[in-house]
């Protein structure tokens, strides 16, 4: 077949994916759609409205025998292109953040990015480095911003990078074994995956929630300032 030939079949299929859809990336392009879903997701601040958490989970839930019907992946492939996705995405975004961060969330109109990178900085200010990079990869639009945001407020290279890491395998492997251990072991479950990626979109934001819970029980007391006043 020639390349003139190929190239409107070629442009037909990418007419035909759904990026909001986790299925449809996942048919059209199989383990490498999970990689560059991800890559964008992590690493470029037009990558806020993909699908992440439902991408992984699905991804999973399509290697286990028995289900996809045409579509079946294969494990290692997804746990590795799941990683070396989100991984390198990170550090890009990242990268991006220290050579003008700022400048390109500014040009920016979308209000879902912005509210994220409020959360992003009020993450980072809240719990630290460490704890905010891990945390964010669970919670959708944050884990977009929170990369060139930390770069452009200078958190250390080495500091970003040793977190990132914990956090994204943390992430991605976690929902992609979640994923593929329900399709092993419940018959016939991608018949129900539409309810399955909602209930697996509220568990990704539970560690979240119990912290959010955690630190508005903690006494709020101004850095700086005394518990009690002081003696006369």
């Amino acid at each position: 077949m020639s390349a003139a030939a190929a190239f409107p079949q070629v442009t037909a299929v990418v007419q035909a994916v759904n990026v909001l859809d986790a299925g449809s990336l996942l048919a059209a392009f199989g383990a490498l759609g999970v990689a560059v879903v991800l890559f964008a997701e992590t690493g470029l601040l037009i990558g806020f409205f993909l699908p992440g958490d439902s991408l992984l989970f699905t991804a999973g839930l399509l290697c286990a025998p028995g289900t996809g019907g045409a579509v079946h992946l294969v494990l290692p492939q997804v746990l590795t292109a799941a990683a070396v996705g989100t991984l390198a995405g990170s550090q890009t975004g990242y990268w991006i953040g220290r050579r003008g961060g700022r400048a390109l969330l500014a040009r920016s109109r979308a209000r879902r990015l912005h509210e994220g990178a409020a959360r992003a900085e009020e993450f980072l200010a809240r719990y630290g480095h460490g704890k905010a990079i891990v945390l964010a990869r669970f919670v959708p639009v944050v884990r977009t911003v929170l990369n060139p945001l930390a770069g452009a407020l200078g958190v250390p290279a080495r500091t970003f990078a040793l977190w990132q890491v914990a956090g994204g395998l943390l992430w991605t492997l976690g929902l992609t074994l979640a994923g593929y251990a329900l399709g092993t072991s419940v018959p016939n479950v991608d018949r129900y995956l539409l309810p399955l990626v909602a209930l697996v979109v509220l568990v990704s934001v539970a560690p979240l929630a119990v912290e959010l819970l955690r630190s508005r029980r903690r006494p709020q007391t101004a850095p700086g300032r005394p518990t009690s006043p002081p003696d006369a």
